[in-house]
């Protein structure tokens, strides 16, 4: 199988116990919605959605939202959420002619999305594709240092590390239940090469915020640390 296909599989072996274990933690992040203006009859499209949380969050602002996640059980919790948002199961690496023709206000996407794709350049032409002219585009994303550095302020892990990681099980939620099984396919992008992606789209970057590790976050990092960063994009 393609790391595509082991991923989408690991993702429906949790889904369900993962929406679970972070009850309460999946919805829009405060930087995300202190940027996003006035949603109102806005076409979103919301990648990498998962069980949609955040996606219904989007909704209830006034937006018409499609989302789209790779793991078509995930998508069935989220229609058992709202059945009257658009789903689409789909590779956001490959995503279909329908979401390519240029028609959204808005792409977003965030949290844990990045180390999923083994493609970047053609997650950035997609996002290109499915904006209409003056669309933006938001990412809000772990930061490639909080990655690669330790609580204990240690460097762990190779900041130009280009390999693909497998493991199996989750690091970052409890699970209940019977431990994970199936394999996962990782990789590490670092910022410049998000930035350059989306630039070679054809996205102009309008704004680049970095925010100081959290204490309560999983990682447990210390604040003189970059934790996430909010990336806004547009397409001219």
């Amino acid at each position: 199988m393609e790391p595509t296909d082991h991923n989408r599989r690991a993702w429906d072996e949790v889904h369900r116990r993962r929406a679970e274990a972070m009850q309460g933690e999946l919805g829009l992040p405060e930087q995300v919605k202190r940027s996003l203006g006035d949603l109102k009859d806005k076409r979103v499209l919301h990648l990498q959605c998962a069980t949609g949380e955040s996606t219904l969050e989007l909704t209830e602002l006034g937006a018409v939202v499609t989302g789209v996640d790779i793991s078509n059980e995930a998508l069935d919790l989220a229609r058992e959420r709202e059945s009257s948002v658009l789903w689409v199961q789909a590779d956001v690496q490959a995503l279909p002619a329908e979401l390519r023709r240029g028609r959204f206000d808005l792409v977003y996407t965030a949290s844990g999305v990045l180390v999923w794709l083994q493609d970047l350049d053609a997650w950035a032409r997609g996002i290109e594709a499915a904006l209409k002219p003056g669309g933006d585009f938001l990412l809000f994303e772990a930061h490639p240092v909080a990655q690669c550095v330790d609580s204990m302020m240690r460097w762990r892990e190779d900041y130009f590390d280009s390999d693909t990681h497998v493991d199996v099980g989750w690091s970052h939620f409890e699970l209940t239940g019977e431990p994970a099984r199936e394999q996962s396919y990782e990789r590490f992008w670092r910022l410049g090469q998000v930035v350059t992606s989306l630039a070679g789209a054809g996205l102009a970057i309008r704004a680049l915020e970095e925010y100081p590790a959290r204490r309560d976050s999983f990682r447990r990092q210390d604040a003189r640390l970059p934790g996430e960063f909010l990336l806004h994009a547009r397409k001219a």
